[in-house]
């Protein structure tokens, strides 16, 4: 199948089949007041369900695994899905091991603890869970957010100050632009993973006796799986003499011999100055954390306000990650399984004429112009693949995809069944947008 962009040709039948879209309502939102910007988004939103395009929010009635039940939004029934759609990367959200451990600490700590970790939020859980992932992280201290969001929010508002420079990623995470805006940094983005780009923005911004310099990365880019050049990163921020940030969401429990992450995998290990990670990915629960030095972490503490204003983390959440940790070192199967799962899926998504290089289990999808991903969308759930979305505004208009996710519980059959359908779906999609697709060779 030929997957580049395809010659449009004029035709009658329109794949897209809406007057507005998401587009159209944050233009208009530009001059519009409240009520209007609703109704608008309303009567948009009332379009997708009415043409039985909208796949956001469906109820999963089942553990998360490599085989859901999922309540159809178009029949009502209930549907059996292959899940291609969850961060569950090793499969640890329905260990019997982490179900365990979370029955326990459940008896022994209750659901909840009912304030913040300064004041009556810590307990032995809490400060096990700190030690354990300053360990796996070979950091000597570690500070617990109740997402990942608030840990990439609280670690730049408060190590970050207005004589100082952020230089990062423009494919960073929506987390760490948020706290850009809150921070009175001044930040500047530099072109994905461009580090000669980012060399210049270092020497232009010299580090002022007022002010620092960081720079801010993804290990695993959340959206298309690709790595951040740490063996790279690392030397040209110690030649600069800035501070290194690295989101380690996506690279946690997936990347090194062990699990430990994108350090681990470049051989790094206590080279990077702050280490943000969350459990929500690899742990399969809720969470975030921020690994770095013990004068930061007690820094951060006390001064990031998304940790200290709000609700700790529950036991049962904390005891599910220490489980975590435990499979994690116990098994060893299922990294390399993850592993072997990535390389097939390359190699067959390849064989099939989709240009798909990734070394992490995301697995980006670009959806060419021509073709309306809601349509394509809907294919995929008929088919009972369930894959991710990805529209705009989430990405830009020509950038928009199918994120699709592997875990270490899918077996070759599975993965079979998804590269067979992506191919189905293109071809039906292109077929009826009049566009014209040659079968590849072999």
């Amino acid at each position: 199948m030929n997957l580049e962009k395809p010659e449009m040709r004029p035709r009658g039948d329109e794949c897209v089949g809406e007057n507005f879209n998401l587009r159209d309502l944050l233009l208009k939102g530009r001059t519009c007041g409240f009520h209007e910007r609703v109704k608008f988004f309303s009567d948009f939103i009332q379009g997708v369900d009415e043409r039985h395009q909208s796949f956001y929010r469906r109820p999963i009635l089942t553990p998360s695994d490599r085989e859901v039940v999922v309540e159809d939004p178009v029949t009502g029934r209930c549907k059996t899905m292959l899940m291609f759609g969850s961060n569950n990367y090793l499969g640890l959200a329905n260990h019997p091991l982490v179900a365990e451990k979370v029955r326990n600490a459940m008896e022994r700590f209750g659901v909840g603890i009912g304030g913040p970790p300064l004041l009556n939020g810590t307990t032995s859980l809490h400060r096990e869970l700190e030690e354990r992932l300053s360990a796996f992280k070979r950091a000597e201290d570690t500070v617990l957010f109740s997402s990942g969001y608030a840990a990439n929010v609280g670690l730049v508002t408060a190590l970050t100050g207005r004589n100082d420079v952020v230089l990062y990623d423009e494919l960073s995470h929506a987390s760490f632009a948020d706290g850009l805006r809150m921070s009175d940094a001044r930040s500047v983005f530099f072109r994905h993973n461009d580090l000669l780009k980012l060399d210049e923005l270092l020497f232009k911004h010299g580090a002022s006796k007022a002010g620092d310099r960081f720079v801010g990365v993804e290990g695993v880019y959340s959206m298309d799986g690709d790595l951040a050049p740490l063996d790279r990163l690392v030397p040209l921020c110690k030649k600069h003499g800035a501070v290194l940030i690295v989101d380690d969401a996506h690279g946690t429990g997936v990347l090194g011999r062990t699990g430990g992450g994108i350090a681990e995998h470049f051989g790094l290990e206590g080279k990077v100055d702050v280490l943000m990670g969350t459990f929500s990915k690899s742990f399969g629960v809720a969470g975030g954390f921020v690994s770095a030095s013990k004068p930061v972490v007690d820094y951060l503490r006390f001064m990031a306000r998304s940790h200290m204003f709000s609700a700790s983390l529950p036991p049962i959440v904390v005891a599910a990650v220490l489980a975590g940790l435990d499979v994690i070192a116990a098994e060893p199967d299922r990294l390399r399984n993850l592993h072997s799962n990535v390389r097939y899926a390359n190699r067959e998504f390849r064989r099939r004429g989709f240009p798909v290089h990734t070394p992490t289990p995301i697995i980006a999808l670009r959806v060419p112009e021509w073709m309306n991903i809601r349509e394509a969308a809907l294919r995929f759930h008929e088919s009972g693949i369930f894959v991710n979305a990805i529209e705009y505004p989430a990405v830009p208009v020509r950038q928009q995809r199918f994120r699709i996710s592997l875990t270490a519980d899918h077996t070759k059959n599975d993965i079979d069944r998804l590269v067979e359908a992506a191919e189905t779906v293109w071809q039906a999609c292109s077929e009826k947008a009049g566009v014209a697709e040659t079968a590849a060779a072999g």
